[in-house]
């Protein structure tokens, strides 16, 4: 039996030990790979705190909550009460969860600028158009921190999409261990896998938008407006398959095969097109946008200064 095979069909008469390693190994693969839930949630924190270490704090925390799904999930599996996913496809309403959950940080970061309030202008107040005043407007529009902790609360709700993983360790390796005193450890090293991922991705995302030697203030604006652009358009979008789905059951069920037997990378489906569409198209069309408005803010700037 090869490892693919033995991983993602494990037999059964396993021991404690093999048990949990295994259940690691699919949380590092499932953390590695690139999953709806995690990769554009963790991506969206770990960009808006512009770092490695605020990105990897994303990573961590993101996966905390999830880890905690994960541990209570396989107790349920353990004590045979996870079987309602056999009859429930709860694919659709927890995307729903996940982006309107995604929409409302995006809003908070935004600080209600895509909620088109009648009064927003208002308490703006009025302010002269200098590209001093401008570039001062660009980053002060971003002075409210990524709310981070948010990620928690996330990382809890994605914890409730099922998939191919999720479905070995609570219906193949939960109900071959020794006690229920285990099943919660299963959870907990599947989660412990996806986290370690989640902090190398995290570090590596948080890390993006240290390029072209932009200034800390640039880094801080590009970040923080990513984010929330992420977060904001990609909640939308979450929120729009999830109505799909539950009215259209069968586009979940879609997919174009890659050849590959690891799961999140053997077919191009719903969920691969929904991290391609946040990580890729929203999170690189907000950067270049973003990144040419300040270029064009600090060549104001600088021109004005030279006229002096």
């Amino acid at each position: 039996m090869d490892w693919i095979s033995y991983l993602f069909n494990p037999p059964s008469g396993l021991t404690l030990t093999e048990i949990l390693i295994i259940g690691f190994i699919l949380g590092v693969l499932h953390g590695a790979t690139p999953d709806e839930h995690t990769w554009p949630i963790t991506f969206s924190y770990a960009v808006g705190k512009y770092s490695t270490r605020g990105g990897i704090k994303a990573g961590f925390l993101f996966s905390l909550g999830f880890t905690l799904q994960r541990a209570f999930l396989t107790t349920l599996g353990y004590i045979g009460l996870a079987s309602f996913y056999n009859y429930y496809n709860l694919d659709g309403p927890v995307y729903i969860i996940v982006g309107i959950v995604m929409a409302i940080a995006g809003s908070y970061i935004l600080k209600g600028k895509y909620l088109h309030l009648p009064f927003d202008k208002l308490l703006k107040g009025h302010e002269h158009h200098t590209a001093m005043a401008e570039r001062k407007k660009l980053h002060e529009e971003n002075e409210r921190e990524v709310p981070i902790k948010m990620t928690i609360v996330h990382g809890l709700i994605a914890g409730f999409g099922f998939g191919a993983y999720a479905t070995i360790i609570t219906f193949v390796l939960s109900p071959q261990l020794p006690s229920i005193f285990f099943a919660p450890i299963l959870g907990l090293m599947f989660g412990l896998g996806t986290m370690l991922m989640q902090i190398i991705f995290g570090g590596l995302f948080g890390s993006l938008l240290r390029f072209n030697k932009l200034s800390e203030e640039d880094i801080k604006c590009l970040g923080q407006k990513t984010a929330a652009n992420v977060l904001y358009y990609g909640g939308y979008a979450f929120i729009l398959v999830g109505v799909l789905v539950i009215l259209l059951p069968n586009i979940d069920s879609w997919g174009i095969s890659t050849g590959l037997a690891i799961p999140n990378l053997d077919a191009l489906n719903i969920g691969f097109l929904m991290v391609v569409l946040t990580v890729g198209v929203i999170a690189t069309i907000s950067m270049i946008k973003i990144y040419n408005e300040q270029c064009k803010l600090r060549k104001m700037v600088q021109s004005n200064q030279t006229k002096r």
